[in-house]
């Protein structure tokens, strides 16, 4: 007997039912439906949208929207597969390969978690090029669950951050940053709801939003 599908799935495949199977919209949408054997073709498909702001073309006012909308991935989600895929295409583009793919080891496979927690690793002014190294070992080598690597990475960075109190100062500002983003977001959900004040204060806050998350990102 066949499994019952979820109102995720049936929106998605009710959706493809409308679009021409050669469209890159259908494309996605056929990407999101094995997401979690194919991460890699969804995220590359949704940074061409994102890239190319194709989502405005669909009726929607960001990425996100779209996202979430159109195919039902929350926007934390959402942009993990994002900054994983584009963390991949810049920084280690041979697991990008068809080559790679085709010999890996299914098992050893990495999730988007994994690629995500990779990325904030290189991106980590406290760790150096060893550090980077054992980690990326564990994620495409190894094939370490990404609970396990997470757990791994915050006893490094904590190590290291008892060396270097500038490190300890950098992350106080972010985590004081995230406070801000908190307040920001929620006087944003006030001001849409209320709609007391003027849009042009609403882009403001958007901007001031998005601003801070590339600070912490």
């Amino acid at each position: 007997m066949d499994m019952p599908k979820s109102k995720s799935l049936q929106r998605i495949e009710e959706k493809m039912e409308e679009l021409d199977p050669n469209s890159l919209r259908h494309h996605i949408l056929e990407s999101a439906k094995n997401f979690k054997t194919s991460w890699i073709a969804l995220g590359r498909a949704l940074y061409s949208v994102y890239k190319g702001k194709l989502y405005k073309e669909w009726g929607y006012s960001t990425v996100e929207t779209y996202i979430l909308k159109e195919i039902g991935i929350k926007k934390p989600t959402a942009m993990k597969l994002l900054h994983s895929y584009y963390f991949l295409e810049k920084e280690e583009p041979q697991y990008l390969q068809k080559e790679y793919a085709e010999n890996a080891n299914a098992a050893l496979m990495p999730g988007y978690e994994a690629i995500d927690l990779l990325r904030r690793a290189k991106n980590n002014k406290t760790l150096d090029k060893n550090d980077y190294e054992k980690i990326k070992k564990n994620v495409f080598e190894i094939g370490k669950d990404p609970q396990l690597i997470k757990r791994d990475l915050t006893t490094l960075i904590r190590s290291r951050r008892e060396i270097d109190p500038q490190v300890e100062q950098q992350h106080s500002r972010t985590i004081t940053i995230k406070r801000y983003l908190t307040t920001l977001r929620a006087m944003k959900r006030e001001i849409e709801i209320t709609k007391l004040l003027p849009p042009s204060l609403l882009k403001e806050t958007e901007s001031l939003i998005e601003k801070l998350e590339r600070e912490v990102s």
